[in-house]
């Protein structure tokens, strides 16, 4: 088969022929119509991000595609089944605390190295090998929507941290890096779930004006200013009543002050859900006052990734009409412009965009 290869950190990627994965029981073999390319995969690819993806190897997190075989003890998934190849990979011989990797992106501890070993390729490739229950049915689909259905792979980040926030329908959502690619599926994940009211903060004026044009009151906007103390006002002002609820999602970029003002604007009583990225490049803690969480009995928790059964749950949600994939613009490319695909998701990445691979396509470059 075909597929794009890492060869080394900081090189382009190589597409060739490559064996085909070899299915094992538990498994199951997927032929990738779409994967999504991410806007930071360059980062990794350069090895600016640090992830522990030794190369040579397969790149891609999450695809679209079609059962090609499973293993024999698959009750219920067939072949030609369309599925989502869910990339969170988890151990199976510790059901408290699994090691977890995301195949074909990253791994950490020792454990998520091991199981790296074997679930190592990703979704750049005619195929993929997946464990049998990370091949997610999503019902019947056209194959033109494939693209559209790769919003999952983005979508699933955000309601994992509304799940465990226990976001309620009626309450107030606060989605902290509402201006971004993930803090974007954010609002629109918040709103399918229910939520009344979401405050957007955000510095781009744009992209705060185009998430009410698509949205509507629901979404109350707030510009940044950069100085806590005023953010926070701003924040708490906006909403129609108390916050019950703040995710954030910033990138490692921004600053610990920027999270903390928003995460503060919670009532009491209320969540905060931290799943960005902020601190990983250094800089300072967050510093929440140890007596505004106690006395104010706010919840703080972190949260990677999403629940095993999220996928089928969203997935049910776009079915319903809640949550609408449409509303993201899709640009797919051939697999062996693999490297023009990861360059475009740089260039263009944001709110409501995708980059998607087409494994299957021999086409020029085109918008789905």
């Amino acid at each position: 088969m075909k597929a794009a290869v890492l060869t080394a950190f900081g090189s382009p990627l190589v597409v060739d022929t490559v064996p085909d994965p070899v299915i094992g029981t538990g498994e199951a073999i997927v032929d990738v119509v779409a994967a999504p390319v991410l806007a930071y995969a360059d980062e990794v690819f350069s090895g600016a991000r640090r992830y522990l993806l030794p190369p040579p190897v397969i790149p891609g997190c999450g695809a679209i595609g079609r059962v090609r075989t499973v293993g024999p003890d698959a009750t219920v998934l067939r072949a030609g089944d369309w599925v989502f190849c869910d990339p969170t990979v988890r151990a199976r011989d510790d059901a408290v605390m699994p090691d977890i990797v995301l195949q074909g992106w990253s791994a950490r501890g020792e454990g998520g190295q091991r199981l790296q070993d074997h679930h190592r390729h990703g979704a750049f490739a005619e195929r993929v090998r997946v464990p049998t229950e990370n091949a997610i049915r999503i019902g019947p689909i056209a194959e033109a929507q494939a693209g559209h259905w790769c919003a999952l792979t983005t979508l699933l980040v955000p309601y994992g941290g509304l799940l465990a926030a226990d976001l309620r329908a009626g309450e107030t959502l606060l989605v902290s890096g509402a201006t971004g690619h993930f803090g974007s599926a954010a609002v629109a994940v918040g709103l399918a779930m229910g939520a009344a009211c979401i405050v957007a903060p955000g510095r781009n004026a744009a992209v705060l004006e185009d998430l009410v044009r698509r949205f509507g009151d629901r979404i109350r906007p707030v510009a940044l200013t950069g100085d806590e103390a005023t953010d926070r006002a701003r924040m708490t002002a906006a909403a129609p009543g108390p916050i019950d609820c703040v995710l954030d999602i910033l990138p490692p970029s921004v600053d610990a002050r920027v999270v903390r003002a928003a995460v503060m604007t919670v009532r009491p009583g209320g969540r905060a859900v931290l799943m960005g990225g902020v601190g990983m490049l250094g800089g300072d803690d967050l510093a929440l006052p140890y007596p505004w969480i106690m006395r104010n009995d706010v919840t703080v928790r972190g949260k990677w990734m999403y629940p095993p059964d999220a996928v089928g749950r969203l997935a049910a949600l776009v079915r319903s009409g809640l949550l609408r994939l449409e509303e993201y613009a899709v640009t797919d490319f051939p697999l062996n412009a693999a490297n023009e695909a990861v360059a475009h998701a740089a260039a263009t990445g944001g709110p409501f965009r995708l980059t998607v691979l087409r494994p299957g396509s021999g086409r020029e470059n085109g918008t789905g």
